[in-house]
């Protein structure tokens, strides 16, 4: 049976389908592409069905990722049920999720940067409203968190 994991912000075009596309490419790298799924999801419909933002596609690229198949979505109650790891980018997109998610599931939620080493931030930044150096620092968190999850996946 496949692992599922869903990454979630507040309105999925930037952080978490840069941590979905980071995450199936390092997953499709060691060969697990059928053994681990992937998605993304944003807690608010501000953007369902949009490609994620140009900038966060232009700094995936440089770096390899191909984000241009991914479309926004807004997470549901169902998803706890479908997804072994629901992980937030952030503390409040974390409390938006524990309000929804059956009490059963909460296990299943956590905090993605709690997969980085090295690090002692909590939190992936928003980059929707700066510069192109934000897109990049969700790279270096989510590349780092991504390594770290796997391994978790695979004990």
């Amino acid at each position: 049976m496949a692992t599922r994991v869903l990454f979630v912000c507040m309105g999925n075009i930037c952080r978490s389908p840069t941590a979905e596309g980071v995450f199936r490419h390092l997953v499709a790298a060691q060969g697990r592409s059928g053994q681990i799924i992937t998605d993304s999801a944003g807690n608010h419909d501000y953007h369902v069905g949009a490609a994620p933002d140009v900038r966060a596609q232009a700094a995936a690229a440089r770096r390899g990722y191909d984000l241009s198949d991914l479309r926004a979505r807004q997470v549901t109650r169902g998803d706890f049920t479908t997804f072994d790891h629901v992980l937030a980018m952030d503390a409040a997109n974390h409390r938006l999720l524990q309000q929804l998610c059956p009490a059963e599931r909460r296990d299943r939620l956590r905090l993605v940067l709690e997969f980085a080493t090295g690090t002692a931030l909590r939190e992936v930044p928003d980059p929707y409203y700066g510069g192109a150096q934000g897109f990049e620092a969700v790279l270096d968190l989510v590349e780092n968190a991504a390594h770290g999850l796997l391994r978790y996946i695979e004990r």
